[in-house]
């Protein structure tokens, strides 16, 4: 068993995810939009139709999961961070950088830890909280 993240988006998610697919060199998004659950669709604006209800990249045995809130129903991200551990310092600074690119925020800079060799926080351009490690001293 494990636990996989699932995480949501206000109409950017398939941006977001095609971009997270990129950067950890994943195949692209396997997505599915709400207007292509029939019996949700009726009465959905066209705008509402074309939100991903249900996004997927694999990464290894895992996998990072999302989905943009319904129409009406949005709200941000703000209580989970994904964590991910690179193999070398130098990926995972490769990583952290590529994030940080219009990031909303920086909460820690990328930088040796007594944990890891590299460690950094921020919170990207889409709202999603990341913690970049690698590789780690334990």
């Amino acid at each position: 068993m494990s636990f996989e993240p699932y995480i949501h988006f206000q109409g950017n998610c398939e941006e977001a995810m095609r971009f997270y697919a990129d950067l950890f060199g994943t195949e692209p998004p396997f997505l599915m939009r709400y207007g292509d659950m029939p019996e949700a669709s009726e009465g959905m604006s066209e705008a509402g139709k074309a939100r991903v209800m249900h996004a997927l990249i694999k990464l290894g045995d895992g996998a990072l999961m999302a989905s943009d809130w319904p129409e009406g129903r949005d709200r941000p991200q703000s209580s989970v961070s994904i964590s991910h551990v690179s193999d070398s310092r130098a990926a995972a600074q490769a990583i952290f950088e590529r994030l940080l690119d219009r990031a909303e925020e920086m909460m820690m800079p990328f930088g040796e830890t007594f944990w890891a060799d590299g460690f950094g926080m921020l919170r990207d351009r889409f709202g999603t909280a990341w913690m970049i490690n690698g590789p780690t001293k334990m």
